[in-house]
Parts: structure tokens; sequence; C-alpha cells
């Protein structure tokens, strides 16, 4: 009853909103380019940013998008700059947010832009020419910009106002909607049954090896009947089509944060020093654990800015385990970069663990790139 009591006020609002955009008494509008919106109705911890990056090399690797115009847009959490940015791949995480610094520098090809209006970030990277002239646009550092051919949408899937070509909603393997509950008592920013405005839907951070029972199962705790693992479609009580898809998280040799000063000798290290500020680092831990001792681990809030004290923390690690490497996520490593005396000590042993994702079969591999590519197509 407590419960019920604490969640009404977030449940009735969600609830009102999500009646008002389908009756059609708020208003959604499309961008004049094909968008593709990536998203959860979770806090955090989904794996937006790897997937989106999946989804950049699903378009570069196509006939249609590859020597397009592909932008990025994301509202660039905690950021320091105001309205419009584009990202530049030189600049600061304090200034763009370091999930889009991440890609502006894995993606040289493709503009990464930030602006909490979606609507407005759309349209000024369609119109790039209206950053000179717009009073909002003279904010933005840096104009040379080409005009989108295709704009893929990072986070966006509560931003109503913009209604994108196709919506793709990551849902945790370890955090089950169903067992979950709307903040904040609970991990849910949006009401459950938003997933059924879903074209794709991926469960992420699998084992991965799945049989079909399980995804089955899965299948029907989503809302989906009639699921098929060959075609990966089930359907929804009101009919509707729904692509079920299944990812896992796969990291590769790590990298150096500082690449000047890096000792590549520590990455053959017995020992490390694990430090990160994601939503859950368990499946990190579980890959580093294989390899080396972890000897000391500091888990920060997500999206933490790290700090003078934060530095000496580390340094004081370092200095009780003078043989160990230090890792750290490629999140992590863009606001590191930004934090000031960082000691040489630290520099040459500090490596970051870069990720991507893949899905648990080629035919779901298939499927994903035939479903995104049509749709778009169709738009």
């Amino acid at each position: 009853m407590i419960d019920r009591f604490l969640l009404f006020p977030y449940t009735i609002t969600l609830a009102v909103r999500d009646f008002l955009y389908r009756k059609g008494i708020r208003k959604s509008i499309r961008a004049e380019v094909p968008t593709i919106c990536v998203g959860n109705i979770t806090v955090g911890g989904t794996g937006k940013t790897p997937h989106t990056e999946m989804i950049l090399r699903t378009l570069l690797r196509s006939d249609r998008w590859a020597y397009s115009n592909i932008a990025v847009l994301s509202r660039g959490y905690k950021r320091k700059s105001c309205g419009f940015q584009k990202v530049q791949r030189d600049g600061s995480a304090a200034t763009f947010g370091d999930e889009p610094l991440q890609i502006a520098k894995k993606f040289p090809s493709v503009t990464v832009a930030v602006d909490k209006d979606r609507i407005e970030g759309c349209r000024f990277l369609c119109h790039p020419d209206e950053l000179q002239t717009s009073k909002k646009g003279r904010r933005c550092l840096d104009k040379d910009i080409p005009a989108a051919d295709i704009i893929v949408l990072d986070d966006a899937f509560q931003y109503r106002k913009l209604r994108a070509s196709i919506n793709i909603v990551l849902v945790d393997y370890y955090r089950p909607v169903h067992k979950d509950r709307l903040l904040p008592l609970g991990q849910l920013r949006d009401l459950p049954k938003r997933l059924a405005d879903a074209d794709i839907l991926i469960v992420t951070k699998c084992p991965p090896y799945m049989d079909e029972w399980e995804k089955t199962k899965w299948a029907a705790t989503l809302g989906l009947s009639d699921f098929k693992t060959s075609t990966c479609r089930g359907k929804r009580g009101n009919g509707k089509e729904q692509v079920l898809l299944f990812s896992y998280i796969g990291y590769r040799d790590m990298h150096p944060v500082f690449e000047e000063e890096a000792d590549s000798r520590y990455v053959y290290a017995k020992r490390l020093v694990l430090f990160s500020g994601i939503a859950k680092d368990t499946p990190l831990r579980n890959y580093l654990s294989d390899k080396y001792k972890i000897v000391k681990r500091f888990n920060f809030p997500d999206h933490h800015k790290y700090t003078s004290g934060d530095i000496r923390t580390l340094s004081h690690a370092v200095r009780e385990n003078p043989t160990a490497v230090v890792a750290t996520t490629e999140k992590d490593a863009q606001r590191v970069v930004d934090t000031k005396n960082v000691p040489s000590t630290l520099r040459e042993r500090l490596f970051q663990v870069p990720i991507d994702v893949n899905f648990l079969s080629e035919n779901e591999k298939s499927i994903f790139e035939e479903t995104l590519l049509s749709a778009l197509e169709q738009s």
C-alpha cells in the first residue's frame, strides 16, 4: 500500500502524458530525414552507446548509407555547454558529454552533435546554414557541418515530441522489466506498456548462449506471443508484430588512455586496479578477473566527474601495488583525460577496455540489419 502511494504521482504523470500523445492532443513530428531512435525505459545501464556504435557500423557497411552524411544526436548528459553543439574530437567530456565524445573519436566520418531540444538539433543537422543566422545557432562552437541525410537519436525514446522512423528499445538481461518498479522505488523511468511502441526490442548483456526455451520465455515476459526464434518475431495483444533480438557484450584488448606516456608492458601484469563510473561493472569485472587478480576496485556513480581527490586515491592504490595495471571503461577514460594533475605514475599504466555488442547468432544479426534498413527505405 505504501509503495502504491509513493509511486502514484509519477505513475499518473506518465499515464496522462502517454494518453495525450496517443490521442493526438500533444503532437509528435518527424524530422526531415530518416531517424533511428535508440532508447530504453529504465535509468541507464542497458548499453545504448555500444548499440549506437553497432548501428553506425551497420549504416557505414550498407550500400545505401555508406556514402551519405550520417549524424548522431545526443542530449550530452552532464555537459557544461549549452544549446546545440557539434562534438569536437579534441574537445572535452565536460563540454560535450562522455558518450558523445567517445562516439565522435571512434567515428570521424560521422557528425556527432548534442542538444537537449531534439527537434532543434535535427533542424540544425538538416540545415547547418541556420547556425550562422539563428540566435541559438550562434552559440555553436564549430559550425562546419554537412547537411545530414540520416540521424541516429541517442536516448530519445522518452522525447515524444519527435517521432522516429524506427524505435529500437533495449532491455537489460539482468534487470527484467516485469520485476522492476517505477522511480523512485525502482529503475523504470517509463511505463512498461511503452515497450509496445518499439519496432525492435533487444535484450542486452545476455550470456553468449541462450536456448530457444529461454528466448521464448523472455518474449512472453515482454508481452509477445507466437514468438519464433527462426524469424525473431512475435505479436503483441493488438496484433502488432515486433522483432525481438538478444545481444551480448564483447570486450577487446585494452588500449592506453594516455597514448604518448603509456608503458605497454603493464598490459602483461598479473595484478589489476579497476575503477569505473558506470551503472553496473559486474560484466567488466568478470572479464578482467579471467586474466588478472583484481587487487583494488573503485566503483563511482554513473557519469562520475573525477576530482583531484579521486586521482589521489587511485595514485595511492598504485603505490600499494607498484606492478599492477590500472583499467577503466571507455566512457570513464573520456572524463579522466579532463582531470587535472594526473601523475605520470598513473598515466603510464592506465588503460581503457573497449567494448562492442554482438547478436547471439548470425541469423539475428541478419534480421536486425534487414529490419533496420528496410524501415529506413520506407520512411
